[in-house]
């Protein structure tokens, strides 16, 4: 078994900078972090190997500071990781990123698993997972929230809908995404902190996974931002006196005069 989890770094910061001109988050001088819910796919691929054997692999797309989050994989028990980095994949949207994570998936050999988390915060779109699946041509099952069985043909997995579960099962290989009901995801060791402030991690270029030069970065990215601002936020708001019983009646009325009591 060969579990491959796919990662990313985002900003560490709900105050999101964009480039005027380019049209892309700004990540230089920003602090950034492990997306949240791939710690969850990260734990998910340990507990695999765990139990059923085999190997893990992290991968992530990104510049060079990415290897930070690949080093944090690596301390919490990932086995192998790979940055694919090169400025042909700059401006890249969930199509052509799902295209170069394929590619580099191809290129790493057989595999049973490709984990991913749900979405990255940066984006909310939950798009990679399900469009790497249609790229390597396999079936995915999105939103699991636990894992019932696995063989070496076939998985069984619950997953989670906005007022239902769901069991489904699938031939191997297959792509999922989880949800952070799936686990609780462990610290780092201190062997595998160790190991990680060792670590060279291996970079990949467009070269080195091949592929379609036309589907990487802008050129493949159908998605185009075409003008983006800042929303203005209004505070308008009064200020009453008086005794609580006073108030209430006045927030009654207020309430009402704007259609909500």
């Amino acid at each position: 078994m060969r579990y491959v989890v796919c990662i990313k770094q985002v900003p560490d910061t709900m105050d999101v900078k964009v480039d005027p001109e380019t049209k892309r988050i700004v990540r230089e001088g920003v602090p950034s972090i492990l997306n949240p819910y791939d710690a969850y796919a990260i734990e998910e691929a340990i507990r695999l190997k765990e139990k059923f054997g085999g190997t893990t692999i992290a991968i992530s797309m990104g510049p060079s500071q990415a290897e930070e989050i690949l080093k944090e994989a690596i301390s919490l028990g990932i086995d192998e990781v790979y940055l694919l980095s090169d400025r042909a994949f700059a401006g890249s949207d969930t199509l052509a990123t799902s295209y170069t994570l394929s590619r580099a998936i191809k290129k790493l050999g057989d595999f049973s698993i490709v984990i991913c988390g749900r979405e990255a915060m940066d984006g909310s779109t939950g798009q990679v997972g399900p469009e790497i699946a249609e790229h390597l041509e396999i079936p995915v099952i999105a939103y699991v929230s636990k894992i019932l069985h696995l063989t070496e043909t076939h998985i069984e997995c619950i997953r989670l809908l906005e007022d239902h579960y769901e069991t489904l099962k699938s031939p191997l290989p297959v792509v999922i995404t989880v949800v952070k009901e799936i686990n609780e995801p462990r610290l780092p060791s201190l062997k595998g902190m160790l190991k990680a402030k060792k670590t060279q991690v291996p970079v990949l270029t467009k070269n080195d996974i091949g592929g379609d030069d036309a589907q990487y970065g802008q050129d493949g990215s159908p998605t185009k931002v075409v003008e983006i601002w800042r929303p203005e936020i209004k505070k308008e708001g009064k200020t009453y006196t008086g005794e609580p019983d006073e108030l209430v009646e006045i927030m009654v009325q207020e309430l009402k005069k704007l259609g909500v009591a």
